[in-house]
């Protein structure tokens, strides 16, 4: 990912006011973000971890989602839990279902989506390794090139699904 400012962070987001969007509580040390290894920013507000905050680049530009995450559920640590994102598996709450207001009408009405995506929103490290699950290392025949693009795809299905193919009209 290429990197990005406080301002362009705050200007792209399509499922909330830009009065919320100018008080979200950006990532801490975003200054010292890993951007070569990062395919989207994601991150939990500090001062509200229920919400969380995505923003990926689409179609040549800038796309942010503000999300809620669902209450922990506490699962056992026998069983894992897969990110429909990067496919990571994670023991008991590494992942969590976030819920994102859909754009325009429809978000007004209250409709939203769902994904389970790795709790802490790190997929990016969780694929290169540069992070490790509760699980310890992932086994996986899958190059990490192939695993990024496997990721990108299902990222850009959930965002067409937030967006509901209509980006245009969500920066409008």
């Amino acid at each position: 990912m290429n990197p990005i400012t406080e301002r362009d962070i705050r200007a792209c987001f399509v499922n909330c006011s830009k009065g919320e969007a100018g008080r979200l509580n950006l990532p801490r040390g975003l200054r010292e973000t890993p951007w070569p290894d990062l395919d989207f920013l994601g991150w939990r507000d500090p001062g509200a971890p229920e919400r969380a905050y995505l923003v990926a680049e689409r179609d040549g530009g800038l796309v942010g989602v503000a999300l809620r995450a669902a209450p922990d559920v506490r699962r056992s640590f026998t069983k894992s839990t897969l990110c429909s994102v990067c496919v990571t598996p994670h023991a008991g709450t590494g992942v969590a279902l976030f819920t994102a207001p859909r754009v325009g009408a429809a978000g007004r009405q209250g409709n939203t989506v769902g994904a389970y995506m790795c709790a802490d929103l790190a997929c990016s490290l969780y694929m290169r390794g540069r992070k490790q699950t509760e699980r310890g290392e992932r086994f996986e025949s899958l190059t990490v090139e192939e695993r990024v693009l496997r990721a990108a795809v299902n990222l850009d299905a959930f965002l067409g699904r937030v967006l509901d193919g209509d980006l245009a009209a969500a920066r409008g």
